[in-house]
């Protein structure tokens, strides 16, 4: 990464500046596992409210459709806000708000009330990934080295804390699960938010990332990391707003087993996320992309030919050890490609998850209803087997080293 501030001291507890960054640090991360608890939360507890409010497979496909185009819109809100306050700033008040949509979800019982539950919930996750993502970038700058990927792991590991949760909670009603959660996880993120790093952590650290991810740089050369992009997020759009209901609904698992898919997907991405740069510098980008994209239609076969529950969620759980091994290579790519302006290259990239999330909720969705979930599983199969051609793009110039520790991800809408 570029060295745009100094690097904190490793001088220990005798450096105040030091155990600032350190304490900032350790705050963003429990804000990313705090963020991927509520989302987890939420997301296998689909079956449960499409029976509180009585929503049809179609009006589902509707709210979850709905749900990333009003993330990007508070995505855009919050940069403007942060231009008159702070990332922080914004990051202490929407991080307790999200945790509090969680009782707004539970409480209601007509489509109205949801729909404002989930709206508001859409516009406040935007803008937290937005304003998380922000000074997740600004401590990379102030570290001089790639941390980025640290904080999606935290994200990941609240991923699995939230699914085990729901389904443990599976047979309480939606009020006591979510109310129980938002009790804790709402005055976590206040705690939290007294240790995010402002001013005094980052400098300008966040303003010289924007500015750099603000420069003009091409889009020939990326649209081919573009398209494969979009292919991962429409797989783990997939996974996070229909394993569930496919789980219950078509492979007949009670509604605690229907959280596991979910669950064993970030367990096995988090897992990814762990050993995936070793495959990297060893066996190069290109094999470990390819052999990822076939992993993750092998494990989308299996989910859709699945006899039994257990067989489902292995499914999802093979798929997320290809699906890791994609999206962090794809900005690795791009920072190779633009070296000098890897920040606006990857700000460039981050808007196609969004572009997956818009495609594949309504599209899983529309198969489902003309035909059966086993049948829509297979549109994101297809697409993921798109990325074998695309892993040529994935290669490094001849005349450059690998980077070892590039690969940064982004922060997951709806």
């Amino acid at each position: 990464m570029s060295g745009l501030s100094t690097r904190p001291s490793g001088s220990g507890a005798a450096d105040p500046a030091a155990d600032r960054l350190r304490r900032a640090r350790t705050a963003l991360l429990a804000g990313f596992l705090l963020q991927g608890t509520t989302f987890a939360l939420l997301v296998t507890r689909i079956p449960g409210i499409q029976k509180q409010y009585g929503v049809s497979d179609s009006q589902l496909t509707v709210f979850l459709a709905a749900v990333p185009i009003l993330a990007g819109a508070g995505s855009i809100a919050s940069e403007q806000i942060v231009k008159r306050t702070t990332a922080r700033g914004v990051l202490r008040v929407v991080q307790p708000a999200v945790c509090l949509t969680l009782v707004l979800v539970a409480l209601g019982h007509q489509l109205w009330s949801l729909g404002l539950a989930l709206a508001a919930f859409g516009l406040l996750v935007g803008a937290l990934d937005a304003s998380m993502n922000m000074l997740g970038v600004g401590l990379q700058h102030r570290y001089g080295r790639s941390i980025m990927i640290g904080f999606h792991a935290a994200f990941s590991l609240g991923g699995i804390i939230g699914a085990l949760l729901a389904g443990a909670g599976a047979h309480s009603r939606l009020i006591v699960l979510f109310g129980a959660a938002a009790a804790v996880l709402a005055p976590a993120a206040v705690v939290a938010g007294r240790f995010l790093p402002g001013p005094a952590e980052l400098g300008s650290a966040v303003q010289e990332a924007a500015a750099a991810a603000a420069r003009s740089i091409p889009w020939r050369p990326l649209l081919p990391l573009c398209a494969a992009m979009a292919f991962a997020y429409i797989a783990d759009s997939t996974v996070s707003n229909w394993s569930a209901k496919y789980l219950t609904g078509t492979l007949h698992s009670g509604d605690g087993l229907g959280a596991f898919g979910y669950a064993g997907y970030m367990v096995a991405m988090l897992a990814g996320r762990a050993l995936g740069d070793r495959a990297v510098q060893r066996f190069g980008a290109v094999p470990v992309v390819r052999t990822g994209a076939a992993v993750a239609s092998v494990g989308f076969l299996i989910a859709a030919l699945a006899p039994t529950a257990w067989v489902g969620i292995a499914g999802f759980t093979v798929l997320g050890a290809g699906i890791c091994a994609i999206i962090p290579q794809v900005f690795a790519a791009g920072g190779r490609l633009f070296p000098a302006d890897s920040d606006a290259a990857v700000a460039r990239l981050n808007l196609f998850n969004y572009v997956g999330f818009l495609i594949g909720s309504p599209l899983v969705g529309a198969i489902a209803g003309a035909g059966s979930y086993r049948w829509a599983l297979g549109a994101p199969l297809l697409l993921v087997l798109a990325v074998l051609p695309l892993g040529r793009h994935f290669a490094p110039a001849r005349h450059q080293p690998l980077p070892l520790d590039h690969a940064v991800s982004p922060a997951r809408p709806v």
